[in-house]
């Protein structure tokens, strides 16, 4: 059996997060240059080399990517968090009221779901929620962790050490986002699919749908951004994922008819969109 969030809420911190001052272009580069040289030195390597601002932010990736959860330094934390937060506001922030409203309260939008300043974005995690440890891998899992900062991958390990077991297939747990633009990430994991698409498989990802609902309910969240969880290298058919989702938020949404949380289908790719037009369009 997992945590419920009145199990864990007391015991990761989940207050809204502060927003530190911008950096200039010469901040980025020094803020950069010296949390590469913590995380070289960590892991017993030479630090003094020369490279680009650009080599030097995909270092800075790769070595949290592979980066267990351990004990972070103050100062350290204050330069990643300068970084990574003039990074965000630089690939622009996107607020939920500029994405129309569509039916029962459902919207869809095409982009990077890490610009979207929804209360929540839902992350397809994996069983052990600490993140993806491939170094520079583009999965969402990865792409989350790199760009909200170490604490996320340190909140997971918490969570998990308390849990006492990985997280099952379906649950959902939450953190804050940190230096992402939302306040917080639902983190789930979808089944993964093997040589046959199977009713268990189908119901382990309406699950995922319904314990993120009824998580960010629970948690007080204003609006909620989806990923198109499992369809990825988790091998979900993507269209019949579309259809369990859609079913699944509109579904919960007319049993929730007193709450008006905004849901938000976050999508990357153009055939996911016209996917999910479709079928919101049938509804």
């Amino acid at each position: 059996m997992g945590l419920n969030f009145a199990d864990y809420k007391n015991k990761i911190p989940l207050s809204p997060f502060p927003r530190p001052a911008l950096l200039s272009a010469e901040e980025k580069d020094e803020a950069c240059g010296k949390l590469l040289k913590f995380l070289l030195r960590e892991r017993g390597t030479i630090a003094a080399f020369s490279a680009t601002y650009e080599r030097k932010r995909e270092l800075v990736r790769e070595h949290m990517n592979r980066r267990p959860a351990l004990p972070i330094p103050y100062d350290v934390l204050c330069l990643q968090d300068a970084l990574f937060w003039t990074e965000s506001v630089e690939r622009g922030i996107v607020p939920p009221e500029e994405i129309p409203a569509g039916k029962y309260g459902v919207s869809l939008w095409q982009g990077d779901i890490t610009r979207l300043a929804a209360d929540g974005i839902v992350n397809a995690a994996n069983k052990t929620l600490l993140g993806c440890f491939l170094a520079g891998h583009r999965c969402i899992d990865n792409t989350i962790h790199s760009f909200a900062g170490m604490q996320l991958r340190d909140d997971c390990a918490r969570i998990i050490a308390l849990q006492g077991a990985e997280e099952a297939c379906g649950d959902a747990k939450i953190t804050r986002a940190y230096n992402l633009p939302s306040k917080y990430v639902l983190h789930t994991v979808g089944p993964m699919v093997g040589r046959e698409l199977t009713d268990l498989d189908r119901a382990t990802l309406r699950s995922c749908y319904i314990s993120c609902l009824n998580l960010a309910e629970e948690a007080g969240l204003n609006s909620l951004a989806f990923c198109c969880i499992s369809t990825g290298v988790f091998n979900f058919p993507r269209e019949e994922a579309a259809e369990i989702a859609a079913g699944a938020v509109v579904n919960w949404k007319l049993r929730h008819a007193g709450n008006s949380m905004k849901v938000i289908f976050n999508t990357y790719l153009p055939e996911d969109t016209r996917t999910y037009e479709n079928i919101l369009r049938m509804m």
